[in-house]
């Protein structure tokens, strides 16, 4: 069974950066997908930035610039720079993977940005 853990996540103020980081418990490289999702309360689930195997970056527009995603291969590490915080990303983040028919999970990481 494939284990996503995530950490990172913490209380920054608007402005500030955060790193996520998602260790697999496998090889990242076979994934179809590597990916980070959030989900503020009240809301539901959305895709945040996408990593393909090939790696193709996509993203959400809210984080465009001011997000990156990006991986290790040696160490099957994937990661999330998040520059430029704003309130409204206050979440819980999630890392997320897939391969052929089946998803994963990890169990998700808070990140709070308040002044």
């Amino acid at each position: 069974q494939v284990q996503l853990v995530e950490s990172g996540g913490g209380l920054v103020q608007p402005g500030g950066s955060l790193r996520l980081s998602c260790a697999a418990s496998e090889s990242i490289f076979s994934f179809n997908v590597m990916a980070w999702y959030r989900q503020a309360p009240g809301k539901d689930r959305e895709l945040v930035a996408a990593l393909s195997n090939s790696g193709i970056t996509t993203y959400t527009a809210s984080v465009k610039g001011r997000f990156t995603i990006s991986r290790d291969i040696p160490k099957n590490l994937v990661f999330l720079q998040m520059n430029s915080l704003k309130p409204e990303d206050t979440a819980v983040y999630y890392c997320y993977s897939s391969k052929l028919q089946s998803r994963y999970w990890g169990q998700g990481t808070q990140v709070t940005v308040s002044s």
